[in-house]
């Protein structure tokens, strides 16, 4: 039976995917700006960057299968992945730590967590993630990397001391070049275990038993 609050998710979901169909334009503004400069996040501040709902539905398979609880979220956008994220640790009395650069998106995010009923599951960081995250000093079950690229492998070398025998990360878009060059960093590491998800798009890496 589906209760209330999975469809208060399964709504404000729907509302932000039917939302981020528009999203190419801002996309191609964001990429354009590259041509005179390096891209920065502030490139993207509208764009949504959202992972897919096939993405999503694995993310909280992956959460209930594995009865994980303690997740950490690199790049909360407005919030899609994080919902998803809600969504499993709902089922395992779990919670979400989410870190987000741009100031409008992390509000903006927070307001859609409130949507969908389940902004008391997540908290949201705002600011640059190597200085939010800096402190943590929990276990981490889940980090999804979904941020700017370039702190892909900071990230992960800062909260590796959190994470243990049954850690999963994953590592989105890595079909890029910067993350190409961040998994082939951490395939050198005889204790990952690197298992490519959705065509390529998605790298989920463990460690070794």
């Amino acid at each position: 039976m589906i209760t209330k609050q999975q469809k208060q998710i399964a709504s404000t979901l729907k509302e932000l995917y039917n939302d981020s169909k528009y999203d190419m334009l801002n996309m191609m503004k964001g990429a354009a700006k590259s041509v005179f400069r390096p891209m920065h996040p502030l490139d993207f501040k509208d764009s949504y960057l959202s992972i897919s709902k096939e993405q999503g539905v694995g993310l909280v398979q992956l959460i209930k299968e594995n009865h994980i609880k303690n997740v950490v979220e690199f790049g909360t956008s407005f919030g899609i992945s994080t919902l998803f994220l809600a969504q499993g640790v709902l089922e395992t009395g779990g919670s979400v730590i989410t870190t987000e650069l741009i100031e409008s998106k992390a509000k903006q995010a927070i307001e859609n967590f409130k949507k969908a009923g389940v902004n008391s599951h997540i908290e949201v960081r705002i600011g640059d993630a190597l200085k939010t995250l800096k402190n943590h000093d929990n276990p981490i079950d889940l980090l999804l990397l979904d941020g700017w690229k370039d702190l892909y492998l900071p990230l992960f070398q800062m909260l590796e001391p959190n994470f243990h025998a049954n850690t999963f990360i994953y590592i989105d878009n890595a079909e890029m070049t910067e993350v190409k060059a961040f998994l082939r960093t951490i395939g050198q590491n005889q204790k990952y275990q690197l298992q490519t998800k959705f065509g390529g798009k998605v790298v989920l890496a463990t460690i070794k038993k």
